[in-house]
């Protein structure tokens, strides 16, 4: 009996009805409804992350718009998905440096404001500020200069404690 009910339950996920309002059915008709039918099953429903702005308006959503620019994209665009937000990027030319809008559904304020705070943090991380390579080499002759003196000093015969 329980493998009756689950052959009727695939059986009634597979069935599809097809509603066709016409005077006259013809066969191409059908094949046009068809081809609709398939190509809306295909088509993917809930595309996440990073999409245009025309398929971010049609989802039904209201939109929001912030600035940013354009050196970490990469970053942000890794942060924007690990929060599952639903962003457009659109790169604004008319100034120099480009700037960069980020579309987003105003739902996600919330999720792209915890987003920007771990953003910011990363991009801040990255612009830290490193020794320059002459400063290295400095601070590397001056550890070797002590160690040639602890070896010189060594030779001489004079014991260090």
């Amino acid at each position: 009996m329980l493998e009756h009910e689950q052959v009727n339950e695939q059986v009634k996920d597979k069935t599809v009805a097809l509603s066709i309002r016409a005077t006259k059915l013809t066969a191409s008709l059908l094949a046009q409804a068809m081809r609709a039918y398939v190509k809306a099953l295909t088509a993917p429903d809930n595309i996440t992350g990073e999409q245009s702005i025309q398929s971010l308006s049609k989802q039904g959503a209201s939109l929001s718009n912030i600035e940013i620019t354009g050196d970490n994209i990469g970053t942000f665009s890794k942060t924007a998905r690990k929060y599952n937000i639903d962003f457009a990027l659109q790169k604004d030319d008319s100034e120099t440096p480009p700037k960069w809008l980020v579309f987003f559904k105003a739902k996600d304020a919330d999720a792209l404001t915890a987003a920007f705070n771990e953003y910011s943090k990363e991009a801040l991380k990255a612009k830290e500020i490193k020794p320059t390579i002459k400063e290295r080499l400095d601070r590397y002759k001056e550890k070797a200069k002590t160690v040639v003196d602890k070896v010189k000093n060594l030779s001489k015969g004079e014991m260090q404690i």
